[in-house]
């Protein structure tokens, strides 16, 4: 790794700072008079300070040479001149140009000490007053305690824009809230990782059996399993996991539970023969979700009058005649205020969906059509040709006035204002998403949850739609005919052979599902590049933004990062009238398709046509419009609606040239071209294949080993998650 740089100066312009999280372009004047561009997170540094800086230089194609912070020791200007600055730039509130220069002319040299430490000598400066001299001193003060915290945080090696949401929550305080408990920067709200914390507290001499270390720790183990799809973990698990992570003796984990749930921290539940522990906002959720679906279950709604005549008035205006299933599916619709519905593709999901939509319309209930992801959205708005929405922006993202955090407009206390809500993709819907959903329904609300049970589960935790349907007791539909249209397409056909356990049929040559063979890696990702890049827009004219490239794997020769690194180069190269920046191992380019791998609440987006809210959700795809090498940012354009990142938020997007079948949920493509290699045998399923094969709409085309296919097809091992809600809606607990 190259070897850190060290430079010292003063700062001569802050060309620009996200006071969000800290995140600076600046330029420094060191010692000989050479000015040069330094990034980094620099929380609330002006014009005058003296900055130390460690970094590594950087090219930027447009500005030069940059030097990347890595650390930074912050100085007070010395003399009068960087002083003088350091006032004028409003860095002090109450102090402008022309105070500034009535204070540094009384004390000189000695201005910033008098004002931090002898404020009332500043009403000897005429314009100031003891009362403005206070606040001088006040605002100077609580600058001085920011930056002190950064240049704290980085000295031991802790991403300085902590420092900034530690100082909104904690003010003057922080630095005693930090050296009291540093494990509260690994809970939500501060996220820093658990390793750099636990490293930075036994630094400050904290016991390996603290109370706060063993507590954060078993916080972060159920915390950590919840990304992997957990709801609760078992108690004994638990105790062994953290025991092992800490290097410390069970007997202190399990006090260290107790104290927990002692203090509402842990919830501890018996689910089945297992004593499960919960986080309290799972628990909570699981247990509301048992008692309202059995709530809606038991409900009572009206029935329609003459409903076998207004379900045949619809067929008639439809010009269809509806399968047995797909009339139960809307007669169900009409008696039940809770309903699934599920189906495979070509099952006729669709053309039920639209009679339960028009069914209600005839009724006068006003319905709401939401889905999981945009895209999911998106295409649910194409297939039934009404207004459907994310779940997010149903509920409607807001910042709570108390904390910060995001809430929902729309909950219990605020429901939405609607007769029914049916939701498309439900098996994408994880536990929480549907609890906040459910919360935000009036009472008299009828719900459809509709979706494919067999495609891959929620990425959040929980097992939401199979827990509803494996339980038995919520009403549901499947839907199992294959109809004559669907039956033509090997795509269908195939998605159904690898859901039974049967191998696709890969040797006949129709139209819509290919197999090609390689031999090696290198084939592989050479077969896809041309595929992407020449054979399917010149011969097919399929262009290459109509193409999702899919593998099961992020990792190895062909997985999603070796190969957006090839299709980046073949599809969008570089050019001279393309700007890029370098993040990271990744260049992001004008032209990219890009895609935003985590929930952010907070990004501003407009709409092309008039129009603004906020929220970019995990999953959204982008394409880049424009990179400011001025302003430091990158704007994206997501559908129709563009928003504008700095370069510190590059590290919530990723290409998506090729993207995981895990995050192609809810998607579907007009051509999918899907790499099937050796990898970790978890990801080789039969479920990753089955959700793969259905995420393309006209053509698919596997390219890798035949081996690697059959495979798939006979491994059904599903990874178990530890979920109460069947359990809890079969017990009715």
């Amino acid at each position: 790794m190259e070897e850190l740089v060290r430079l010292e100066g003063s700062v001569t312009a802050v060309v620009f700072q996200n006071p969000e999280n800290g995140y600076t372009v600046l330029r420094l004047k060191d010692e000989k008079g050479e000015q040069s561009t330094a990034v980094g997170t620099v929380p609330d540094t002006r014009v005058g300070e003296r900055l130390r800086i460690e970094g590594r230089w950087s090219n930027h194609s447009s500005y030069g040479r940059q030097l990347e912070i890595v650390n930074l020791e912050r100085l007070m200007p010395e003399n009068r001149i960087e002083i003088l600055a350091y006032l004028s730039s409003h860095a002090v509130k109450g102090v402008g140009p022309k105070i500034a220069a009535r204070i540094v002319e009384r004390f000189g040299a000695e201005s910033l000490k008098v004002i931090e430490s002898d404020p009332d000598r500043l009403a000897q400066v005429p314009g100031i007053s003891q009362a403005k001299a206070r606040e001088i001193h006040e605002s100077f003060q609580s600058q001085q305690g920011l930056r002190h915290l950064a240049e704290f945080l980085s000295s031991y090696r802790l991403p300085p824009e902590l420092a900034v949401r530690i100082y909104r929550s904690y003010g003057e305080l922080s630095m005693m809230a930090i050296q009291d408990n540093p494990y509260f920067l690994t809970e939500e709200g501060f996220r820093a990782p658990f390793a750099q914390v636990d490293a930075f507290a036994l630094e400050l001499g904290f016991d390996g059996d603290d109370e706060r270390r063993v507590d954060a720790g078993i916080l972060y183990e159920l915390s950590f399993n919840s990304t992997g799809g957990h709801v609760f973990v078992p108690e004994p698990q638990l105790v062994e996991a953290t025991a092992a992570f800490l290097r410390l003796d069970r007997e202190i984990i399990k006090a260290g539970l107790e104290r927990l749930e002692s203090q509402e921290r842990v919830v501890l539940d018996q689910v089945a023969s297992l004593r499960a522990v919960y986080l309290p906002a799972y628990g909570q959720a699981e247990r509301y979700l048992t008692r309202r679906f059995l709530e809606m279950v038991g409900g009572k709604v009206s029935l329609p009058a003459n409903l076998a005549k207004t379900v045949a008035r619809i067929e008639a205006e439809q010009g269809i005649a509806y399968a047995k299933l797909q009339r139960s599916a809307i007669f169900a619709a009409a008696a039940e205020k809770l309903l699934i519905v599920t189906g495979g593709p070509g099952t006729g999901k669709t053309t039920t969906l639209r009679g339960i939509l028009d069914l209600f319309e005839q009724m006068r209930l006003k319905t709401l059509l939401t889905a999981p992801t945009g895209r999911a959205a998106k295409r649910l708005t194409e297939l039934t040709g009404r207004e459907a929405s994310t779940i997010h922006r149903l509920l409607e993202v807001d910042v709570s006035p108390e904390d910060g955090e995001m809430v929902f407009v729309h909950n219990s206390h605020n429901p939405l204002s609607c007769d029914a809500v049916i939701v498309d993709e439900s098996s994408m819907v994880d536990l929480l998403l549907m609890y906040d959903l459910v919360q935000a329904l009036p009472e008299s609300c009828r719900l459809i949850l509709v979706g494919d049970p067999d495609q891959l589960p929620s990425v959040g935790a929980g097992n939401v739609f199979s827990d509803l349907i494996r339980s038995e007791k919520i009403p549901a539909v499947r839907l199992t005919e294959i109809f004559r249209q669907a039956s033509e397409s090997l795509i269908v056909m195939n998605a159904h052979r690898v859901n039974r356990g049967e191998l696709p049929e890969l040797g006949e040559k129709k139209k819509d599902f290919f197999f090609l063979q390689r031999s090696s890696d290198e084939a592989v990702c050479q077969t896809v590049t041309e595929l992407c890049a020449r054979r399917l827009p010149r011969n097919m004219g399929i262009q290459p933004e109509e193409i999702q490239v899919l593998s099961p794997t992020r990792k190895g020769e062909t997985g999603t990062r070796a190969l957006n690194a090839l299709l980046q180069q073949a599809l969008n190269p570089p050019g001279e009238n393309k700007r890029e920046k370098r993040h990271g191992e990744t260049v992001f380019r004008e032209g990219d398709r890009v895609m935003q791998i985590r929930n952010n609440y907070d990004i501003i987006w407009n709409k092309s046509g008039g129009g603004m809210g906020s929220g970019i959700f995990n999953g959204d795809v982008g394409t880049i419009l424009g990179i400011d090498y001025q302003a430091q940012t990158v704007t994206i354009r997501f559908d129709d609606r563009e928003a504008v990142y700095t370069y510190d938020m590059l590290s919530q997007l990723e290409p998506a040239y090729a993207m995981t079948v895990h995050k192609s949920q809810g998607s579907e493509y007009r051509a999918v071209v899907l790499c099937l290699w050796r990898g970790t045998p978890l990801l080789l399923s039969r479920s990753i294949l089955y959700t793969a094969i259905t995420r393309a709409r006209e053509l698919l085309i596997v390219v890798g080993d035949q081996g690697v296919v059959e495979y798939m097809v006979h491994n059904d091992k599903k990874q178990k998650r530890f979920s109460g809600l069947k359990w809890r809606l079969c017990h009715g607990e």
